[in-house]
């Protein structure tokens, strides 16, 4: 299984260190052929990645802070036992996860909110995930025992102090993995930029990578024959740069974050 998932990893990065006729020829296996950085200059030689980078940060950044509170806020009162209506409420969110209005009526939402071509167009629409707010809530069911509730109510805790104070730092794995779903969505997104954005400058990463290989073999059909095959050459090999490139960020975080997943922090939290 190792193999499968880090083989064509390996290719990848490979073919974007290689030569452009190294890769069009088929020559590259697993170790680059003919060392060349020509395609990542190529890439982050155009100021609109650097601008893509920028805006995908962003948008990763403050749609996870965003995505996490909310889910944080809307899994925990459905968690307690005490709070009323709290059934319905989840039968409401599981319909919505189901069922939903569709492109155009979510389109007429966000125009008529005065969220088109503005970055709130991709924070809030999609903000809370209904599978996630599934998971946090049943973590927050079956991992916080009643015990420390009852021991905090009864030092003169509020429910935000419980929360802040107790649920949240006992809930570091669930955190955990909010974080890297919501990271990795909001990283990789690029439908909603296409529908709801038409400033170039506030594109993120995945339109920006999209919109230069595009660009790049339409110039193909523009340029004599010896030009085409380099085009065409070059476009080959800049496709695995740029997956690098557009990797990279969510391959640095998942490491420190992984070691999250399978930690027993509620371990001798009660005792008795």
């Amino acid at each position: 299984m190792l193999a499968l998932v880090l083989l064509p990893l390996i290719y990848i990065v490979a073919s974007s260190f290689s030569s452009a006729t190294a890769v069009s020829a088929g020559r590259v296996k697993f170790w680059p052929v003919e060392f060349s950085l020509h395609a990542y200059k190529v890439a982050l030689s155009n100021p609109q990645v650097l601008r893509g980078y920028y805006n995908s940060l962003i948008y990763a950044v403050a749609g996870t802070l965003i995505s996490v509170t909310l889910t944080v806020a809307i899994a925990y009162p459905l968690s307690r036992k005490t709070f009323f209506g709290r059934n319905v409420l989840m039968t409401v969110l599981i319909f919505t996860m189901l069922f939903s209005g569709g492109l155009i009526p979510t389109y007429m939402v966000v125009q008529d909110l005065g969220l088109l071509n503005t970055r709130w167009a991709l924070l809030i629409p999609n903000a809370i995930g209904v599978w996630q707010v599934i998971i946090a809530r049943t973590f927050f069911a079956h991992s916080i025992p009643d015990e420390l509730y009852e021991a905090a109510t009864l030092d003169g805790a509020s429910e935000l102090r419980f929360l802040r104070s107790v649920v949240l730092p006992l809930s570091k794995p669930l955190l955990a993995v909010l974080v890297l779903m919501y990271t990795i969505y909001q990283w990789n997104t690029y439908f909603d930029a296409l529908v709801y954005l038409k400033d170039p400058d506030l594109y993120p990463l995945q339109i920006v990578l999209r919109n230069m290989l595009i660009l790049n073999q339409r110039n193909v059909g523009a340029t004599d024959v010896a030009q085409q095959l380099q085009q065409q050459q070059l476009a080959n090999v800049l496709k695995y740069a740029l997956i690098v490139v557009s990797s990279l960020p969510v391959l640095i975080i998942y490491p420190f974050i992984a070691r999250h997943f399978t930690k027993g922090v509620l371990v001798g939290a009660v005792k008795g």
